[in-house]
């Protein structure tokens, strides 16, 4: 498959160039770099950056840039990164909750993460994660870097990845390099439309910059397509769809006209899929019988800024399943990758006969 293993080549380069969440601008640069190659004329904002072509209002998609890492906030002594930006820790009075702090201190033991100087992606060294622990003073995450004594508060640590490739699946830091790296490589392929990159999604702050473009640059109504992946708890949940889509969120409804469309889509391409919020809700009813928490049915950047736009942005995802979700092992299927670039090849106006190549080799 001539243009998926261009895009293989894409991401392996890309998921290779850490973007820790509040620190992206060095990712950025490679993504001007790559697009501008690819014939897009390339604009940068805060928080945004801005990849067009010659029909920049045929179509709109996004997708955030940024992944979950560490800052170092004093010597030898790093936090998660979405906790920091975000100021979602007890000294700001939004306490992480006991059980998601548990779950990211064992999910990073001795990962191999590197120091980057956060505007030009400068290396400043690497080192393992040897130690995290909740700190009684601040109620926070601190991570100990075996390697990294060095570093200076305000620098940014990435988590050392490459992508893994076994026969059926592709695995790494996906989220949300994956999209990211299929809307470039879209440029490739003759795309005329806009694709916006975002900062800050992991903290919930990327639908801000991308309001603020669309309030200055953006039409009377705006459709958007916000592109990403959705996490399942094993294989088999994960399998019974090749792309996720949603009605809305915790924050809105999408706009069910364009939810309509991308479903008739995928059964005009015989692609299955299923709808998020549906399948929290039925889980819900489940978990009800056995007395279990509800799940809240997610929050995604479509949904603020839909809450927060008045009608200026609407639209809605498109998602690629996956497990091991915010892991360095965060795992989709390779089916399920080409059914979701089969999709948006379409909404993009991608000339039939390569998005026919593209699903045939």
């Amino acid at each position: 498959m001539e243009h998926f293993d261009e895009f293989i080549d894409l991401l392996k380069s890309l998921i290779r160039e850490p973007s820790v969440v509040g620190a992206e601008h060095a990712f950025f640069r490679v993504l001007q770099r790559e697009l501008e190659e690819r014939g897009a004329t390339v604009t940068w904002y805060e928080g945004l950056l801005v990849a067009q072509g010659s029909q920049p209002d045929s179509c709109h998609f996004s997708a955030h840039i940024d992944r979950h890492g560490l800052i170092c906030t004093g010597p030898n002594e790093f936090q998660f990164a979405a906790f920091v930006t975000g100021q979602m820790g007890d000294l700001f009075d939004k306490s992480v909750s006991e059980e998601l702090k548990l779950t990211i201190i064992n999910r990073f033991d001795q990962t191999p993460v590197l120091a980057y100087e956060p505007w030009s992606g400068a290396y400043r060294g690497k080192g393992v994660i040897n130690n995290a622990y909740i700190c009684e003073f601040r109620n926070n995450l601190i991570f100990e870097v075996e390697g990294l004594e060095h570093v200076v508060a305000g620098t940014p640590v990435g988590f050392q990845d490459k992508l893994k490739i076994d026969d059926e699946f592709l695995s790494g830091q996906l989220d949300n390099v994956i999209t990211a790296a299929v809307l470039v490589h879209l440029f490739s392929l003759g795309y005329q439309g806009t694709a916006f990159f975002t900062a800050e999604e992991e903290c919930g702050g990327s639908w801000r910059y991308l309001l603020e473009w669309f309030r200055r640059f953006g039409n009377s109504t705006n459709e958007l397509y916000v592109v990403d992946t959705s996490p399942y708890k094993n294989r088999e949940e994960a399998d019974k769809q090749l792309v996720v889509l949603r009605n809305g969120d915790e924050h809105a409804e999408f706009n069910q006209e364009t939810t309509l469309g991308v479903a008739q889509l995928c059964q005009q391409l015989e692609i299955p899929y299923s709808f998020k919020d549906q399948y929290i809700m039925q889980m819900n009813q489940q978990n009800s019988l056995n007395d279990k928490p509800p799940m809240g049915i997610g929050r995604t950047e479509l949904g603020r800024i839909t809450a927060n736009s008045k009608g200026l942005v609407h639209g809605t995802t498109i998602q690629i399943p996956t497990t091991g979700y915010h892991t360095m092992n965060e795992t989709a299927s390779i089916e399920s990758v080409q059914a979701f670039m089969k999709i948006v090849m379409h909404l993009a106006h991608i000339p039939e006969e390569l998005n026919t190549q593209a699903a045939d080799e």
